[in-house]
């Protein structure tokens, strides 16, 4: 993992086409609040890392056969 710092209307560049901007920070410590601006193209999903992880957990259990129902070698 890169660990930078930066300040309020500070940048990085991600690739040739993303820039995260740091808006504000309010708060210290665990508890400061970060406000990121990022610019990124159209087809660029930007998501919430939480919104992420519910979306590929959504996807992954679409993907799962449906359960089998009854017993094997019963007939209906």
């Amino acid at each position: 993992m890169l660990v930078l710092t930066r300040r309020v209307n500070e940048s990085i560049v991600i690739g040739n086409d993303v820039t995260i901007t740091v808006i504000s920070v309010q708060g210290h410590g665990a508890h400061a609040q970060v406000r990121l601006g990022i610019t990124a193209p159209r087809e660029t999903a930007v998501l919430r890392r939480e919104v992420y992880d519910a979306v590929r957990a959504e996807n992954e259990r679409a993907l799962q056969p449906p359960p089998a129902e009854g017993k094997p070698g019963q007939s209906g």
